[in-house]
């Protein structure tokens, strides 16, 4: 289990819309561009196998939280969970769209994919809705 959703989609929330998809779009060029940032690999042909549906999914997320973030959805732990689901599910979405057609959709969805990072991702849900209040503080400060 990584940590990269919680990151990616509690930024995003805390934030807006129009700075996560920024910071959200320069780590994908920065990947594309061959860094080290993604968890096994770099580069355009990283981005374009199995798991690159994954990242355009968090890209995707990234603005819809954004946009929840602005609209106060982050304010109380029930609407951090409604939204950091609603973000998991782009994620998974992309994802497994992506990965279907390389190992099928019976495998992605099963083995691959989707079933086996429910828990970790229902458990980075529950930790993203007691930290994001803090967070908010945080760049509401940092705004001005």
């Amino acid at each position: 289990m990584t940590m990269q959703t919680l990151v990616v989609l509690g930024l995003a929330m805390a934030a807006g819309r129009r700075l996560a998809l920024s910071t959200f779009g320069l780590y994908l060029v920065e990947g594309a561009l061959g860094l080290p940032v993604f968890a096994d690999g770099a580069g355009l042909a990283y981005m374009a196998g199995p798991t690159g549906g994954y990242l355009f999914g968090m890209f995707v997320a990234s603005g819809i939280l954004g946009h929840l973030g602005e609209k106060r959805w982050d304010r109380s732990p029930l609407g951090t969970v409604m939204a950091m689901a609603i973000g998991t599910i782009a994620i998974y979405a992309f994802g497994l769209a992506r990965l279907g057609t390389f190992v099928g959709y019976d495998q992605a969805l099963i083995e691959a994919g989707l079933l086996p990072f429910v828990p970790g991702d229902i458990f980075k849900i529950a930790l993203a809705a007691l930290l994001l209040p803090g967070a908010w503080r945080l760049f509401t400060t940092l705004r001005g």
